[in-house]
């Protein structure tokens, strides 16, 4: 681990000391069974704006998005100024009076830390008056900005993932750590510093500006998949996503590649429609799920499809994919029993529809689940006003978080953040 900056404590240094395996992101939260369609009562609501990540620190949960007002359950609870980012007690629902931070622009992105600390990321370039650019790490605990760590990144961040000491992150930026780097990077957890092994040149947008929009890492750490506008990774063709090999040593390009997603989909709509990802808790497989429009199952468009993490060369095809029938999906979170997907989908399993209900399809408003195995909707159907849909699907040891910019989670009011218990 590299010294911090003279002017920091050795209390902070410590506090901020990872280990290899700390900080469980929502990739390695195995879950047993599917999660109660009965959302729990205790969870605060955002009265505005909209939710777009979420982590768990300790017993806090950490929410973040563009909103400035919040308030607790229940009925004559005041509302409370928070802005962009604020956290609460899983177990209580009460709102930390403790962390309130003021983050001037949106969060998109956030990562638990060790010791109380959490990591942020977006399209802001102060936390608390103290100049951070757009990646910053945060105290849950006293609301301190943590000035020993300095990634110095330059522009939008909408993605990140932090696995022990590696912290890698994705968006349109151009300097990271101290370093060029164009749209990914890896960064030192405790410094900021980029890594000097993780460093590819991602290029030639499909459309509008170069950008990485999700990244997924495997719990493992030796796999990393990266989706956005690019068509070129390193030189090689790589059409809105592509794989990169992790591990101990210099990371390299995987051989891994698929045409699947070079399709149009809506071009002149979006710069890419690629969305959410996530690894199963295994890292056997990963799941990229998309919006573009309803041109059904010729392409991958508005779409959730299984991929086998193992696999290597050209030409991959999904070993399954559920369609929506034109509407979609923002977020999926893997967790072993199922593969949740959330957006501001009518239906699933609508190969045939056309922004409309084709012959099979099942009802899941904003949410639902699929069997990892098949791909098929599982019965778990609690329903969500469908909004633009939901941006975040965190899983936990006890339930799924959700975060999106409507007010009603299975039949109930839950302002913009809700959670599905385990049962």
């Amino acid at each position: 681990m590299r010294p911090f900056i003279a002017c920091l404590t050795a209390t902070s240094l410590a506090a901020f000391t990872l280990s290899a395996t700390a900080g469980a992101a929502s990739a390695d939260i195995a879950q047993p069974t599917v999660v109660s369609a009965n959302p729990v009562n205790n969870t605060p609501h955002v009265l505005d704006g909209t939710v777009r990540a979420i982590a768990v620190v300790g017993d806090l949960v950490v929410v973040g998005g563009n909103f400035e007002e919040v308030r607790e359950a229940g009925s004559g609870k005041p509302t409370l100024k928070r802005h962009n980012l604020f956290a609460y007690d899983m177990g209580t629902g009460k709102i930390s009076t403790a962390f309130v931070p003021k983050v001037d622009g949106t969060v998109h992105a956030l990562q638990a830390g060790t010791s109380g600390w959490v990591y942020l990321a977006g399209t802001f370039k102060t936390v608390n008056g103290v100049k951070t650019g757009t990646v910053a790490a945060v105290k849950t605990t006293t609301n301190q900005v943590h000035t020993g760590f300095k990634p110095n990144v330059n522009y939008r961040v909408t993605t990140m993932v932090r696995r022990g000491s590696r912290l890698y992150i994705g968006g349109s930026f151009t300097k990271a750590g101290g370093k060029a780097r164009t749209a990914v990077a890896r960064l030192d957890a405790v410094t900021g510093v980029a890594d000097s092994s993780f460093n590819f040149s991602v290029t030639t947008p499909r459309s509008g500006a170069l950008k990485v929009y999700k990244l997924a890492v495997d719990p493992a750490d030796t796999r990393m998949v990266i989706n956005g506008t690019f068509t070129r990774v390193n030189g090689q063709t790589r059409y809105q996503i592509a794989m990169i090999t992790l591990g101990t040593g210099t990371a390299k390009l995987s051989t891994w590649s698929t045409t699947e997603y070079a399709d149009a989909c809506n071009l002149n709509a979006f710069d890419t429609y690629m969305r959410g990802m996530d690894f199963s808790p295994d890292g056997k497989y990963f799941v990229a799920v998309t919006t573009g429009g309803p041109y059904g199952r010729t392409t991958l468009c508005d779409s959730a499809a299984r991929w086998e993490a193992a696999r290597t060369g050209s030409g991959q095809k999904p070993t399954w994919v559920n369609w929506t029938g034109g509407d979609t999906l923002l977020s999926t979170s893997a967790t072993g029993a199922a593969v949740y997907v959330g957006g501001h989908q009518r239906w699933l399993d609508n190969p045939y529809g056309h922004d409309s209900a084709g012959p099979g399809a099942v009802s899941r408003p904003g949410i639902g689940a699929l069997n990892p195995a098949t791909g098929k909707a599982l019965a778990w159907n609690p329903t969500r006003t469908l909004g633009h849909g939901v941006e975040a699907l965190v899983a936990h040891p006890k339930g799924l978080l959700v975060g999106s910019d409507t007010d009603q989670l299975g039949h109930e009011y839950h302002g913009r953040i809700g959670m599905f218990p385990m049962p």
